[in-house]
């Protein structure tokens, strides 16, 4: 482990110096640690490199709020050991990484894994709304509920030691950069690209993984010209740690055969496999039938205003406002609709001389000093998600108490109070 300077990774290294390096890439909320069943057998025959998300596993807490800054970051710590070419595994967000790479930087990729992984993790709203959790609570809520989304509930009983670390793992990382990392999350969507991954991938997945699961697998592998799908029975998200022979195993196999380079593949002996803690397993390999891959967006061939409105109005105000208002929208609103995302998001909310926050605070103040309170609720919770926490909310609503009327902000309170402790709550 060395210093970390703030565009790098923490990491570490596993295995013979002098043989071809493989990446593995954590998850959300967990460290390097995840892959510790796995390294003994893979360090036999490559060099494994380990890194930490920002903030996580006491690394240094540089947020990284978009998943190409992470692989930029990540790329740049691997330039500064004289890494240039690896094969690269990664689960849930460490997935996203290693898509992005293959995406971006295909000529250092020479073969790909990808964990627990989707082309777009379940919706930007989910990871949003997270984050206004962690920001008002802490961790603790998401730790304390991380078990029952990564562990299947037959390993959770019969394994406490385990997910008890599990816990402690989210417990120690930084709110900060766990925030950030979910904004990534929420911002990555690869749906439309994935036909230009061209490296071998191989799509791994636990067969009861309810947070990305053989659906989101299946999806990827339709995708990608040369990716197969294999299923681990008894494993939900975090397959490496809950079935780590298993993966172990399918780890070894596909690297072995599919790593693209100019030196023989990696001979790798048939593996013996070693016991997994709950019960011993055979991963099931298949090739899904092609399904239908989602294409680009419909307002591709809209002015570039629409298009920079539309993302930022969904960013903000979140998916399922914005499509209940465009669904409710009909011949004679349209142009409406239109114009509100050409012209407040695309032209104002867009604008560079103020950050998000800042705008929310305005917005806030405005809604009220006009009397408009219809449209309150639904910009506390986008102020919530552009960072502001209840109490620089009360300071708002304070400041319109003197400027705009008692009246006024007394109602804004009852509106704002209510969805700040919707929004706030950790789900039971």
């Amino acid at each position: 482990m060395t210093e970390t300077p703030p565009n790098t990774l923490q990491y570490r290294f596993d295995g013979p110096e002098d043989a071809p390096v493989l990446v593995i890439g954590p998850s959300l909320g967990t460290t390097w640690h995840m892959w510790d069943r796995q390294i003994p057998e893979l360090s036999k025959h490559w060099r494994i490199f380990r890194y930490d998300l920002p903030g996580h596993g006491g690394a240094p807490a540089h947020p990284a709020a978009a998943v190409t800054d992470l692989a930029d970051r990540l790329l740049a710590t691997l330039d500064s050991v004289g890494v240039q070419r690896f094969g690269y595994a990664g689960c849930a967000i460490g997935g996203a990484v290693g898509a992005d790479l293959a995406l971006r930087h295909p000529h250092r990729v020479a073969a790909l894994a990808l964990v627990a992984a989707s082309p777009r993790f379940g919706s930007a709203d989910e990871f949003r709304q997270r984050g206004v959790i962690v920001r008002s609570n802490g961790l603790e809520p998401i730790a304390r509920t991380s078990p029952e989304r990564w562990f299947t509930p037959g390993f959770a009983a019969a394994q406490p030691a385990i997910v008890e670390w599990a816990v402690q793992m989210v417990r120690t990382t930084d709110p900060g950069c766990y925030i950030a990392s979910c904004e990534a999350l929420a911002a990555f969507d690869i749906r439309a690209e994935l036909s230009r991954i061209g490296v071998p991938t191989l799509v791994l997945v636990g067969a009861e993984d309810k947070v990305t699961g053989p659906a989101e697998a299946r999806t990827l592998v339709a995708g990608i010209p040369d990716a197969r799908l294999a299923l681990v029975p008894g494993a939900s998200h975090l397959a490496p740690v809950e079935q780590p022979a298993a993966v172990t195993d399918l780890l070894l196999m596909h690297f072995s055969t599919s790593w693209q380079d100019t030196q023989a593949s990696i001979p790798v002996p048939p593996s013996p496999g070693f016991a997994a803690p709950f019960g011993p397993v055979v991963p099931v390999a298949e090739i899904t039938a092609a399904v239908e891959v989602p294409e680009a967006s419909a307002a591709a061939g809209r002015s570039d205003l629409y298009d920079r409105g539309m993302k930022v109005r969904r960013e903000v105000m979140g998916d399922a406002h914005v499509d209940a208002e465009t669904a409710a929208s009909d011949g004679f609103s349209e142009d409406f609709q239109e114009l509100l995302t050409r012209y407040a998001w695309g032209e104002i909310w867009t604008r560079e001389g103020l950050d998000r926050r800042s705008r929310s605070c305005v917005t806030l103040t405005a809604v009220v000093a006009s009397g408009h309170l219809g449209g309150l609720g639904q910009h506390v919770r986008a102020a919530l998600r552009n960072g502001l926490t209840p109490v620089e909310i009360k300071e708002v609503l304070l400041q319109t108490a003197v400027y705009c009327g008692i009246p006024a902000a007394g109602a804004a309170f009852e509106i704002a109070q209510s969805v700040i402790e919707e929004e706030t709550t950790p789900p039971a």
